[in-house]
């Protein structure tokens, strides 16, 4: 099994597993089925293609820079013609959309070694543009970082920290620890289901399957650290003798 690491940065990013009509949220952290959409677009597939072996990879996203929450309320208006036959317009609900700003991830998918590539040399000339979760997201830079024959577990644990200068010198600590959220293998326990394995996109048969993931940390170097994490403070050690 290989890997294919992402570097997922922009001005905007959208990622909603549970949005429903007016009101569109965003999860903290990429999913599953964006980074899945995302894949079958640079490789040139329609909604109402199958995924095929799409499914069968397995996947992992470190948060390096969690960025801010924006909320954006939107309005819009479509044309219409009355019964007389002049240009009306017609206001269209209006909804509530999440977005979150500033933010950088590390993004892995794991699986057979063509896949991998082929997923490596179809994001970096990808046939339909790539965006992060919603069209008024493309990404910032290069998006593709790799393939290699690390697991995926290796790779969220030893990969640079791909935060910016900025953020790497406001944490001055040494080490930084970084959450992750992954795939959980078959004998973990301890896991959460959500609902992010796509299914289909095809806007008239929309399906998404549950996953297990897990919720960990790992600790990054920090290139710009200067002092070492403070000791965890242990109100016992008063007692000692």
């Amino acid at each position: 099994m290989s890997v294919v690491a992402l570097r997922l940065a922009g001005p905007l990013q959208a990622w909603g597993s549970g949005s429903r009509f007016v009101r569109r949220s965003t999860d903290i952290a990429p999913t599953k089925s964006g980074i899945i959409g995302m894949i079958a677009a640079a490789r040139g597939l329609r909604r109402t293609d199958p995924l095929e072996k799409l499914l069968d990879l397995s996947f992992g996203v470190r948060i390096d820079q969690p960025g801010q929450l924006l909320r954006d309320f939107q309005t819009a208006q479509r044309p219409r013609r009355d019964r007389n036959g002049d240009l009306d317009w017609q206001s269209l609900p209006l909804s509530t959309r999440y977005y979150l700003t500033d933010a950088t991830f590390l993004a892995v998918l794991e699986g057979e070694r063509a896949l991998v590539e082929g997923i490596d040399e179809a994001v970096r000339a990808p046939h339909f543009p790539l965006y992060l979760g919603r069209r008024s997201c493309p990404p910032a830079g290069p998006v593709v970082l790799g393939v290699s024959d690390q697991s995926l577990h290796d790779v969220l644990e030893t990969w640079p920290w791909l935060a910016s200068s900025r953020v790497q010198k406001q944490h001055r600590e040494r080490v930084v620890r970084l959450a992750t959220i992954r795939d959980a293998a078959p004998d973990e326990t301890a896991v959460e289901s959500i609902r992010d394995t796509p299914v289909s996109f095809d806007p008239n048969h929309r399906d998404y399957a549950w996953r297990s993931v897990v919720r960990d940390t790992v600790e990054v170097p920090n290139p710009h650290g200067v002092s070492d994490p403070a000791p965890e403070h242990d109100p016992m050690t008063v007692l000692g003798g």
